[in-house]
């Protein structure tokens, strides 16, 4: 089955991706072989995780996760709902005058 995982990495960044083998995919990162962000801020921590039925969805997924923010992240991974509901709301641009 196909899985999106975020890592915690050892400067505190996050990296989201997605694999069909979640624990050999996490081997290859803590080993350092698995991508140039993950290998260059070892040791890494598989923090988050979520099954997908389809290969399709779990790529649509990263993708989303990829562009959110650190503190939107953090709080899917922490299980914060409020906190997620507050951030997923869009900022409206202030008008000019």
């Amino acid at each position: 089955m196909p899985w999106v995982y975020i890592l915690r990495c050892g400067d505190n960044t996050l990296y989201v991706g997605h694999t069909a083998d979640l624990d050999s995919r996490i081997e290859w990162h803590r080993r350092g072989l698995a991508s140039n962000h993950t290998s260059a801020r070892l040791p890494v921590d598989l923090v988050h995780s979520e099954e997908y039925s389809s290969l399709a969805d779990a790529r649509e997924r990263e993708r989303q996760l990829k562009r959110w923010s650190a503190h939107k992240k953090l709080a899917l991974i922490a299980g914060d709902l409020k906190s997620l509901h507050s951030l997923a709301k869009r900022k409206r641009p202030k008008s000019r005058r």
